[in-house]
Order: C-alpha cells, then structure tokens, then sequence
C-alpha cells in the first residue's frame, strides 16, 4: 500500500513542520519552507532491527587513513595534502565556474594512478562530457562515464563496476523513485546525499558531489548537506577574470586556511 504524507521543508536547514510557516521553526529563517509531499513505497526493506553494538573508546583500532595525491598541486593543497580515501566531498560553485572540467581533470589524474573512477552526469551527455575530456587531454580507460539522473542505477552502476571513485555532477539531478517530489528539491537532494554517503562509507569509497551555489553564494539545497560531508570546497571567480579560486569552507581532514588559485 502507498502511503503519502506531506510536509513542510526549510530550504535552508532542512528542518521539517507539519504546517507551512512564514518562519522556520527550526533555524528562524522567513519565507524558506517549500511544500513537499514524500511517497512511502511497498516492499522498500527498513534498516529497523539493525543492530549497532557500542565497542569501548581504548578498543578501536587506529586508522591512519591513506590519502590520494591528484597531482593538481592546488586540489591537494586546499583537501589537506591530497584527497582522504573513503571522504565524501562537496564541491560547489556557480554555474559556468568550471566545477565539471575541475572534477574531469581530477578523474583523469586518479585513473592515471590506477584509480577506477565512475563519472555519473546527468546535465550532460557522454559525448559532451568525452569532449572536454579530449580539449583538457583528459581521456583515461579508467574513467566510466555514465548518464543518469536515477538514484539506484548511479548506486547499482557504482557497485557493479567496483570503481573506488564517484563523481556525480550534479546533485541536483539526481532523483530518487521513494519520494514524489522533483528533482533538485529539498527532500530529493538531502535523501540522495544521505543514500550516496551511506553507499560510500559502507565500502570505503571516495566521492566528490557537485553542487550548485544560489545567488546569495551558499550551496543549493538544505543547510544540512554540509553537516553530513566530510569536506565542502567552493570554487570562486568571476566570469570574466583569468584566475578561479578553490577554498575549503569546511575540512574534517585538514585545514580550512589554504587557498588554491587557478
């Protein structure tokens, strides 16, 4: 049986009402909750029952962690001395920033250190994409192009091809069939981060989400998207100038005071 029920979102933090309010109840911004009606579909299996056992501080292990170097001296710099495998990334930016050729040469420099990176696009076709790859002299074997805006087939592509590397460009696009609401809504970007994030840190695989930057310079979506990454990079400059700036506004990994230019 589907069940419906309909909520109100914030825009901003990602708080939820059962009633629309000129005010969020949760961070006190105006005019920020959005209609959203969530669709509960048959059979979908419930992680109720999964059982988490707590494990005493002095007895975890401890993990290094290994870093990934992109060889983009300016990536690496800004993500803390190279990219944390097993990190989720969110990258944004306007757009026409070059956040997509930034995120080709990034795949392209780690498939060439036998890295097997998915690139799962769903604002432009493969051959767009093999195209820039071609200006930038980014082309790579290991890098799989994939065009899709469903949710379970970047999921499913992802886990089949056994890639270590995702990129998805963008977030906003991506939609998943357990919820009604549009692609680029509220609810749709904060599900398809939390299940992405989920996927990624189960299997111990490095992300890089592209997201897009509204007109006040905060990214699209709910506040919230930031709180659940690991890293939030913004890439800056204006359309008519040479340089392009990269800064980490957020680095669970390393510091937020470097700056990469362009």
């Amino acid at each position: 049986m589907v069940r419906k029920r309909t909520l109100f979102v914030c825009n901003e933090c990602g708080g939820d009402a059962a009633g629309w309010s000129g005010k969020c109840p949760h961070c006190g911004a105006w005019n920020t909750m959005v209609e959203e009606v969530i669709v509960k579909l048959p059979g979908k299996p419930s992680s109720r029952g999964l059982l988490s056992l707590p494990v005493p501080l002095t007895e975890i292990p401890e993990v290094s962690g290994e870093r990934l170097i992109t060889s983009i001296e300016e990536l690496d710099r800004v993500l803390g001395g190279g990219v944390l495998k097993g990190s989720v990334n969110l990258v944004g930016g306007e757009p026409g920033i070059g956040k997509s050729t930034l995120m080709l040469q990034l795949s392209s420099e780690l498939a060439r250190k036998g890295e097997k990176v998915l690139y799962a696009t769903g604002e432009e076709s493969p051959e767009q994409v093999a195209q820039r790859a071609r200006r930038i002299n980014s082309l790579q074997d290991n890098v799989i192009i994939l065009a899709a805006t469903d949710l379970d087939t970047v999921l499913n592509n992802l886990v089949s091809s056994e890639c270590s590397v995702i990129v998805v460009d963008s977030i906003q696009t991506l939609y998943s069939a357990d919820l009604s609401s549009a692609p680029g809504s509220v609810s749709q970007v904060r599900h398809c981060t939390s299940e992405l994030i989920r996927v990624c840190k189960t299997k111990c695989l490095t992300a890089f989400i592209v997201g897009h930057v509204t007109k006040t310079g905060s990214l699209a979506g709910p506040k919230v998207l930031e709180h659940l990454v690991d890293s939030v990079i913004y890439f800056e400059g204006e359309g008519d100038r040479l340089y392009r700036l990269l800064r980490a506004a957020k680095n669970r990994f390393g510091s937020t005071n470097e700056l990469g230019v362009f």
